[in-house]
This record gives C-alpha cells, structure tokens and sequence, in this order.
C-alpha cells in the first residue's frame, strides 16, 4: 500500500527532522523542503502530496504571500500551516485563505497526527475566487438551508457561508437576538464535508456554570454529586461533526481556559479522570454581544476570542433586510396554516406596510412568532391588521370581537376570535405552558422540532418540561 506524502517546508532542520520522525512513524512518508521556491518546484515538477505543512516565516517568502499568490497550492492539497505564538493573527488570515488549520509551536505529535489526518480526510480547498459584488441581484438566489431572503446583505451571507463550509475553520457568529445565528450554524454544517456527523447545540447561557463543565467534556462515574455512570461530553458527541457554542460569551472564565486547551490540543479529559481522549471536531460559536467589548471589559479571554474568532459572520438584523420581511412573513403564514389545518391568503398592501414599518426588535424570531400566533387563534382567510405589531416594542393588539351579521348566521365566515378573552383567567406562565404543550404535540414529540416553531433553543423546552415535571406539572 503506497504511503501518504507530506511536504514538510521548514527552514530549521531540527524543527523539520522533528516534524518528519513524528510523520515516518505514524505511517507517512514525508519530503521536506526549506523556501517557498522549492514548494513551487514540487508542484511544478508534477509531485503529488497528501496534506502540505507550511511555516508561515520562510527565508525567501511569507507563508502568506505564497498563500495569495499560488492558488493551486491550495486547490492541490490541504494546508496546514505552523506558527510561533506571537503571529497567531497570521495564521488566522491563513485559514482565511483557505488553510485547513493551523498550529501553535512546539507542536505537540498527537495533535500534529490528528490534525493532518483529519486535512488528509477532508481534502484540498475548493477555493472560491469570484468576488463578492459578482452576483447580480436581479437574478434569483438559491437560499441555503432553512434561509428565507434574496436581499443583499443576506446575499453576502449566503456566499460566505459557501466558502466558510468547505474549510475546518472555527467561525464566530455575531448578531442580535433573534437573527438566525443557529440557523446559520446549521446551515454551515448542512454544507461542509462534516454533514454526515453529528450538530450538536450547547446553549452556554442556560446550563449552570457548575454543569457546563460536564456538559461539554463528560464526566465519569462518581467525579461529582449526581455522576452515576460515566457520559461523554458534547465535544466527543460531536465528533467528525460540528459542535455550536450558542451565548459563548457567558462561559465563565476558567472553563474559557480550558475550552482554549481543547482548541490548542484537540484533545479532551472528562472531569474527574486524567485520560485524555483525541477528538475531531468543528467549532461554530455564537454571542448576541459585543465580543471585542467583553475581551475590554475583562469577561472575555482575548487569546480565546482570537481562536474563535478565525471567521466571523454578522447576521443582520430584520430591519436591514429590506424586502425580506415581506418574504418571511409570506413563508412563515402559509407554513403555519398549513401546520393547524387552515387557509390564509396573500398578505395586502396594508399588512405589508405594517411588517415594513414595524422596527421587530426580535428579529425573525419574533416576526416568526407573530405569524405563528395569528395562525394558531384565527381563522383566515385574512390576516387583521390589529394582529400585527403596529409600534416599537408593542404586543400584538387582540382583534376585535364582530357581532354576529346575518351574513355570519348564514354561513359566512365565522367572527374571529378575541385573543384577550381566550388567555382570560389564565397566568402567563399557563399560557406559555399550552403553547409549548401544543408545539411539541405539532411536532410529533420532538422538542428540537418544537425549538425551531417556536424561535427559542431546544434546552429551553428542556428546561421548562424539567421545572413543570418537578412541580407536578404536564407538559
């Protein structure tokens, strides 16, 4: 059986033999070189390699400038690229670029052989060279994953999420609440050559901080009050797969330590033992804050900010996206009868003007859960007005109760409903309990499924069915 090829550029001979003994026992054969030209005469002559590791500081050429200037290195074969410490920006524009990954001097051997293993499986980038303004906007665009939009911005977004899918990089999600950053995730995921693993969702916020621990890493049996057996985290959940850290910027500060360890060695331990176990996962982050004012303010870790922070994506908010409102709405009204068995038609101008003028502090998440509220308390065919939030920060006003027409008593279309008397006499806490109730039961039982109708995360309904049962309560 022929082995792998790994080309080695290294300029210290030490660092190269160390690299090549760590690669000749694993099974490969490697070749090492020392410039940049002698990685353009490899190539030229024909030579065939497996996975490329590249030292960013060359004696003849930047690593990166090598990078930019000879696309087909990273057509040919994953690249891998190695630097000090002190140019950890460097190689963050290097996986920009389109670099499998990169790592930290001195390289450990498990994570050197995990890590070009992994480049090995994924293959060369597929390298994306048509600039950002070559879309036409009058043409149609193919909307990824569970998108909805044709706008520009959401354009912007979708070919970065192309480009993003096809490398190992972590990416950072940015945006207000609300604005799909989990849906981006997923969509990330769903493109990349990881769709075949696991997407496993942690929500930082919700868990407490003396859980998360376990949480992410797993525990074994007996390391805490309540460890009956041993369980693997979501990192070893999720590997060959993605794994989501939703409101990262509420990690507690030691676990953001050792959450950067995991980054730096790809390895994990999980509490209560000294094993450490090799996992191969991708990481997709995700804040509704400002992330650079938390590494300011001293809440955030800046080198952790960095490692997360490879590729960053900004999700706009709803009032940005133009014409998608209308879009949306549309979507989210006729899934949404359908859903409950009932017919709504086409939004009318004054509807349309309403969702436009309206501000949706949410997000789609609260357009989602307007649309969705009309559908489960009226009757259609039209959409009243007063079931749409008319200013800044106001609920939906409750229609109007109709007296009762001849036209009615004859068969007409019944009265709609009054939204205040069906939720009176009931807390709020009973309403949202007959909500989730009559989600999960649309859902055939699937609290995910259940999440995304309702706009909020799956360890939300997690949450709220463990308090109900504790107290006695169905749900």
């Amino acid at each position: 059986m022929t082995r792998k090829r790994i080309l080695i550029v290294e300029d210290i001979p030490a660092l190269a033999l160390m690299y090549a003994g760590h690669l000749e026992k694993a099974g490969y054969e490697a070749v090492v070189v020392d410039t940049g030209a002698a990685v353009l005469r490899a190539l030229a002559n024909g030579e065939a390699f497996s996975a490329l590791l590249l030292d960013l500081q060359l004696p003849d050429i930047d690593g990166l400038e090598l990078l930019r200037s000879n696309v087909d290195l990273l057509a040919k074969q994953p690249v891998i690229v190695v630097t000090a410490d002190g140019s950890l920006s460097r190689a963050i524009e290097a996986m920009r670029l389109g670099a499998y990954d990169f790592l930290v001097k001195p390289l450990a051997a498990k994570r050197l052989l995990a890590v070009v293993a992994s480049a090995i499986e994924a293959g060369p980038t597929i390298v994306d060279v048509a600039p950002a303004q070559s879309a036409d906007p009058r043409l149609p665009v193919a909307t990824p994953g569970g998108f909805v939009g044709s706008s520009g911005v959401m354009r912007e977004i979708y070919r970065q999420i192309s480009c993003i899918a096809r490398s190992r990089a972590t990416v950072l999600i940015t945006g207000e609440s609300g604005t799909g950053k989990e849906v981006c995730a997923d969509t990330i995921h769903r493109e990349s050559g990881r769709s075949g693993g696991a997407f496993i969702a942690i929500n930082c916020g919700a868990i407490p901080e003396n859980l998360l621990e376990s949480e992410l890493f797993g525990h074994v049996k007996g390391s805490f009050t309540g460890a009956v057996s041993d369980r693997i985290g979501a990192v070893q959940a999720a590997h060959k797969g993605t794994l989501f850290l939703d409101e990262v910027c509420e990690m507690a500060l030691p676990l953001q330590v050792k959450l950067l360890r995991f980054l730096q060695t790809g390895t994990v331990q999980r509490v209560g033992t000294s094993r450490v176990d090799e996992v191969d996962v991708r990481i997709v982050c995700a804040t509704n804050r400002d992330p650079l004012r938390e590494v300011a303010e001293g809440r955030f870790r800046e080198d952790l900010y960095y490692r997360l922070a490879v590729v960053p994506v900004h999700m706009p908010p709803l009032r940005d996206r133009g014409d998608d409102i209308t879009e949306l709405a549309e979507t989210f009204l006729q899934r949404f009868s359908r859903e409950e068995g009932k017919h709504f038609g086409p939004l009318g101008p004054a509807q349309l003007a309403a969702l436009k003028a309206y501000r949706w502090p949410g997000n789609v998440r609260e357009l989602q859960n307007v649309l969705r509220r009309a559908a489960v308390l009226l009757d259609g065919p039209d959409l009243p007005l007063a079931a749409l939030p008319s200013e800044p920060g106001a609920p939906p006003a409750p229609p109007a109760p109709a007296p009762l027409s001849a036209a009615t008593a004859q068969g007409a279309a019944p009265p709609q409903p009054d939204l205040a008397a069906a939720f009176r006499g009931m807390t709020l806490d009973e309403i949202e309990r007959l909500v989730i109730t009559r989600a999960i039961e649309d859902a055939a039982g699937s609290l995910p499924t259940a999440a995304r109708m309702l706009g909020v995360s799956a360890s939300t309904l997690y949450r709220k069915r463990e308090r109900w049962a504790s107290a006695g309560e169905a749900a």
